[in-house]
């Protein structure tokens, strides 16, 4: 199916995906589909059709999540990216029954987003693929400062962190990023000279919301 009200934003982290998806939302009195906004799910999922979204649950102890190699968390992260797909699909065919747009920050692929998005919405927003790696756990959110006391407990702190920031670069390489610049759709990259305010312009002129 195509979902003709709802409009998607992909690309890398700290590139304002989140940010602009709320402004739209409260803006457009629309549906807001944030980051992870289908987390809620996690626990009904089942373990052998989703076995990367469902990993932490069996989890005994926490420290083996940050110790795993970069090519393991990495593997890790697209098998979780795919699933997310398939429950984002499942989640939004049931939003379309509503009237109000939908404003996705998603994991859903731009290969499926040629096929279900309407013409003119998908934006891909990008930001230097470093910056994830530099400023991960700068951000106060919980899960972050969380595995990073997971890092601080490890014998050997520095090295646990260094391991930790390879498999960042490894899921914030160029070459995904070069991926995302070539998709086809159009491309906002992140400017710190330029407001929020003005970055929201570019949005909605690229979805014709304005």
């Amino acid at each position: 199916m195509r979902f003709e009200n709802a409009y998607f934003i992909i690309g890398t982290a700290y590139a304002g995906k989140s940010t602009m998806i709320q402004l739209l939302a409260e803006k457009y009195r629309g549906v807001l589909c944030e980051e992870n906004y289908h987390g809620r799910y996690y626990p009904e999922l089942d373990r052998n059709q989703f076995p990367c979204l469902t990993y932490t649950q069996d989890l005994e102890d926490w420290h083996d999540f940050i110790r795993r190699s970069p090519e393991e968390y990495e593997a890790w992260m697209d098998g979780a990216s795919r699933e997310c797909e398939i429950l984002e699909l499942q989640i939004l065919e049931g939003l379309m029954k509503q009237e109000k747009p939908v404003f996705v920050d998603t994991n859903i692929s731009a290969e499926t987003l040629r096929n279900v998005a309407a013409p003119g919405h998908v934006l891909v927003m990008l930001a230097d693929p470093q910056i994830s790696v530099r400023r991960f756990f700068e951000r106060p959110d919980r899960e972050k400062q969380f595995l990073y006391r997971l890092i601080m407990e490890e014998p050997d702190p520095e090295k646990a962190m260094e391991n930790y920031r390879r498999g960042l670069e490894r899921i914030n390489s160029q070459e995904r990023y070069d991926r995302f610049l070539n998709s086809g759709f159009p491309v906002i990259i992140r400017d710190d000279s330029r407001s929020v305010a003005q970055t929201l312009e570019m949005v909605e002129r690229v979805f014709g919301l304005k």
